[in-house]
């Protein structure tokens, strides 16, 4: 797998996602150029001291690969917006971080000769870096034309993770799965800790944290065995 090379990253979109990749990639050796805006100006400070905070324009103007990490409903116009003021250059990388978009989503840069990347760290971001070390045992999703896919590939790998190649017409289906994973868990955990707190137990996170780790773990096991079996019992064993 060819390496993506040591690369001047800037950042747009300084919430919880794009701290934490600049965070990594620069682990990786990559320098950081800038990041705009954000509303938690100390946590970002805290993943990415020192860093320069700049307008998305000039993030862009610096930068050899650009990290866009802002939320779903943003980027399609935050991409053509910059392409109508000519931000995009020749050769230079973008690589977004949402799960439901593949590279077309991108188009308005790629027709100024921008290389369209898609890669989507398959954990639950923090943005603080505690998710440094998430990511070191996560998969990504990676999508790009097959010319720049080991690039793709490879920033994935730089990030800590296993790529794990999704086809564009793909991603809508990828996107439904983790959504189904996160907020579905979010929401039963939520329940089952309500029907403890009103049954007297006081702390229903803590006594449900052993119980929901080992059934997720069992559930997972089977999720990744070709035959999988009837679930394991848990409360009556």
């Amino acid at each position: 797998m060819m390496r993506a090379g040591r690369l001047g990253v800037g950042i747009i979109g300084a919430g919880r996602v794009g701290p934490v990749i600049g965070a990594a990639l620069a682990g990786a050796g990559h320098s950081l150029t800038a990041i705009t805006p954000g509303a938690d100006e100390e946590r970002v400070e805290a993943v990415l001291p020192g860093l320069p905070v700049l307008d998305a324009l000039e993030v862009v103007r610096r930068s050899e690969l650009v990290i866009v990490a802002v939320p779903h409903d943003e980027l399609p116009a935050l991409v053509a917006g910059l392409a109508e003021l000519g931000a995009w250059q020749p050769g230079q990388l973008i690589l977004h971080t949402d799960a439901a978009y593949g590279t077309g989503v991108l188009a308005p840069a790629t027709a100024l000769g921008a290389i369209p990347l898609a890669v989507h760290p398959a954990i639950a971001f923090t943005g603080t870096s505690m998710d440094l070390r998430q990511l070191t045992n996560a998969y990504a999703a990676v999508t790009a034309p097959a010319a720049v896919l080991p690039i793709a590939q490879a920033l994935a790998v730089e990030l800590g993770c296993e790529p794990v190649v999704i086809a564009e017409d793909d991603r809508p289906a990828y996107a439904e799965g983790i959504a189904i994973a996160t907020e579905f868990s979010r929401s039963i955990v939520a329940q089952a800790a309500d029907l403890l707190r009103g049954a007297g137990v006081a702390h229903p996170g803590s006594y449900l944290s052993a119980l929901v780790h080992s059934t997720v773990d069992h559930a997972l096991a089977q999720a990744g065995s070709a035959g999988a079996g009837s679930p394991p019992d848990t409360l009556d064993a």
